[in-house]
């Protein structure tokens, strides 16, 4: 491939495009591909100057000639997380089978799950019942845990500086079939032979020091909590408290899903004639589709729009010499920028902005106190909802500050770039969502904020979940 022709149809942002030199020309078109498509991101720059870019792109092509697969997989993890973009990263979900063997079938990983509290690693579940939930974990293998999160930071994904949800992506609690956690530790800091040596507190106080084995990816799923996104059948489960009811909806990725999830969940709404209130736990739910919709339908009585956003594209049509590297599930989004207005700053405005995705009142209406319980990890359809869910005015937000950013996220449609000599996939999100100047670099902060402690976890506890349970009972 003649990277003059690949880099010479698109429309070059500063510093990104032709005109750079590589050492070695065999490992050239990783590097151009790179370059090329990062032309595509209406995030770039949003929390990176060009230089900055320019920077992590040259240090980036000085170590790909000669790198094995694990220096280039982490080196352009770390390089992709620097963009503060919570969907551009090297998805462990979209790799190959033989490179996600390569780097995530690994017996590395610890054999429990576990949040970060106040910096400290905190024991949610243990099957082997060595570690009762509430255990402190003070020191693997030899580091401080503390030390260790700050080490794996930076590789985690996030949008802005919203390092609650890197954070929030780097605990284990049996949500993900692959956990970032275990991916970047099995990397970045596997276990010496033998074992992981661990030193914790236990909820009691007493001090205990043991070793653990380090466990493979299919014992890490033997321990899920949440049905895999391939699962058949009901994915999100309904019960009553009472009078109350309680929604739990751990994950809204349904893309491939053959479940009916708006016939189940119209059927339950129609249920709750004589219900007193509704309780929707969205903690452990990253995003997907906009499943929320539907709820938030039957609560407004005009349509609701979302907030100030603007939607801004890189691009017209994709360059031809680039498509070939550029998969996704719709062609049309080759053409994403046909007939939309230019913007300054090299943008270009989405044709029909948002009036996509103004909800609309539904015909049966709900009347009845709503809370929703968030999280960190609600960063993408959960985060949209959270912000759609504020400004209805009908749903009080509960638990913790949401991932993804109020100044706007990337998304919406996607790209997944294949590098062709390395074989390394990452996600290219392709729709940027640009808030008013002045709007904070955060998450949403919830109605009222309730964070668990190590001893809620310890006593079994779920204090969000009572808060809103009890605001419902009452309201």
């Amino acid at each position: 491939m003649d990277r003059r022709q690949l880099l010479g149809g698109i429309a070059a942002l500063p510093l990104i495009g032709a005109g750079t030199a590589y050492a070695d020309d065999a490992y050239a078109d990783d590097m151009a591909i790179l370059r090329a498509a990062l032309a595509l991101h209406p995030g770039l720059y949003r929390y990176a100057t060009p230089s900055q870019v320019e920077s992590g792109l040259n240090r980036l092509a000085a170590l790909w000639p000669g790198a094995g697969l694990e220096t280039r997989y982490l080196a352009l993890s770390r390089f992709l997380a620097a963009l503060r973009c919570g969907h551009s990263y090297c998805n462990f979900f979209n790799q190959r089978r033989a490179i996600a063997g390569a780097l995530f079938d690994r017996p590395t990983r610890l054999p429990f799950h576990f949040r970060w509290i106040d910096g400290a690693m905190i024991v949610t579940a243990d099957p082997s019942g060595t570690l009762p939930p509430g255990t402190s974990v003070t020191n693997i293998n030899g580091t401080p845990s503390a030390a260790l999160l700050a080490r794996l930071m930076p590789y985690a994904r996030a949008d802005g500086h919203n390092d609650g949800k890197r954070r929030a992506l780097l605990e284990v609690q049996g949500e993900d079939t692959i956990e970032t956690f275990d991916v970047f530790q099995g990397l970045l800091a596997p276990p010496p032979p033998g074992g992981h040596r661990i030193e914790a507190v236990l909820p009691d106080g007493g001090a205990k020091t043991l070793v653990l084995p380090g466990i493979d990816l299919a014992a890490r799923r033997a321990m899920m909590t949440k049905p895999a996104d391939d699962a058949e059948g009901a994915r999100w489960q309904w019960a009553m408290r009472g009078d109350v009811a309680l929604l739990t909806m751990p994950g809204w990725a349904l893309y491939n899903s053959k479940w009916d999830w708006a016939g189940w969940l119209e059927a339950r709404l129609d249920s709750l004639g004589g219900a007193r209130g509704l309780v929707i736990d969205l903690r452990a739910n990253e995003g997907g589709l906009d499943c929320g919709d539907p709820i938030l339908a039957r609560l407004i009585d005009r349509p609701l729009a979302p907030p100030a956003i603007e939607q801004r594209l890189r691009f017209t049509r994709t360059p031809p010499a680039l498509d070939r590297y550029l998969d996704t599930w719709d062609d049309s989004f080759r053409q994403l920028g046909v007939g939309g207005a230019p913007l300054p700053g090299g943008f270009v405005a989405r044709p029909g902005g948002n009036r996509d995705i103004t909800i609309q009142p539904a015909a049966k209406r709900l009347k009845l106190p709503v809370a929703a319980l968030i999280s960190p990890t609600n960063s993408s359809a959960t985060f949209q909802f959270a912000m759609m869910a504020r400004a209805s005015g009908k749903v009080r937000l509960f638990g913790q500050t949401t991932g993804g950013n109020q100044r706007g996220i990337n998304g919406g449609a996607f790209f997944f770039v294949r590098l062709p000599e390395s074989g390394i996939e990452f996600d290219l999100p392709l729709v940027g969502y640009f808030a008013p100047p002045g709007t904070p670099d955060a998450g949403l902060a919830p109605d009222v904020f309730i964070a668990p402690t190590a001893r809620d976890i310890a006593a079994g506890h779920d204090p969000a979940f009572d808060a809103a349970l009890a605001w419902v009972a009452r309201a």
